[in-house]
């Protein structure tokens, strides 16, 4: 397929997706919570800036499951597959082919710390999504990484608009040590949300708790609900 017809084809698809999910993201905690918990200057999703229970932290620690893999550009792939009318693998070359798109958001790990104002660049799910084209039996992901890391997500949280495939964070290559070469993030979800290192995201017809919700961890981590494990 060439590149304009690839592209128009994305943004028609993009269009369909958004408004097919429209409803559903404006009706979610982290768009629409009439209390939220939480303190500061209100952000960018009406929310306050720091959600209950956070701290805001200058540096940017590194949490892992104890092994950070090492993947040469030339050897990465992205497959997107599961409940899909196109699955694909894709190649570094291909992913970097993609719409390419920059935003700033915070970075709220469950641990307590918050990153506010982080600068990222990387191509959005619903860029993906749209060229994968997921069925109308398609509810949920479950993302994947190089280190076996597993993590769930809504489609109505997957594909809202600051959520990213980064390669890129200020301006400089993604470090291996904060998932390099490519990362999900998940600004208005607790940060395990995204999978580091990511190579697999799997469209699915039913939820599928991964690697921390299979282990108490909340199945839908809204910060401002201090939203941080199971009720189960």
């Amino acid at each position: 397929m060439e590149e304009p017809e690839k592209l128009n084809r994305i943004i028609e698809t993009r269009m369909k997706l958004k408004a097919r999910f429209e409803e559903k993201m404006k009706l979610t905690p982290s768009t629409a919570d009439d209390t939220p918990k939480g303190s500061g200057k209100i952000n960018r999703h009406g929310m306050p800036e720091i959600p209950i229970g956070q701290t805001a932290t200058i540096k940017w620690p590194v949490l892992d499951l104890g092994y950070q893999p090492n993947i040469p550009l030339e050897r990465w792939r992205l497959t997107l597959d599961g409940e899909v009318e196109n699955p694909i693998r894709m190649t570094w070359k291909e992913f970097m082919a993609m719409p390419q798109t920059k935003d700033t958001s915070d970075f709220h790990c469950v641990t307590t710390w918050s990153k506010l104002n982080m600068h990222w660049k990387g191509v959005s799910l619903l860029d993906l999504a749209a060229l994968v084209q997921p069925k109308e039996t398609a509810t949920h992901i479950l993302c994947y990484g190089y280190d076996t890391y597993t993590t769930n997500l809504s489609l109505e949280e997957a594909l809202k608009p600051d959520v990213l495939l980064v390669h890129a964070f200020e301006g400089q290559p993604l470090a291996k040590e904060h998932g390099g070469p490519v990362r999900m993030v998940t600004p208005q979800l607790y940060a395990w949300k995204g999978s580091k290192w990511i190579k697999r995201i799997q469209f699915l017809t039913a939820d599928k708790p991964g690697f921390w919700e299979e282990r108490g961890y909340s199945n839908t981590a809204y910060p401002w609900r201090n939203d941080r494990y199971s009720e189960e």
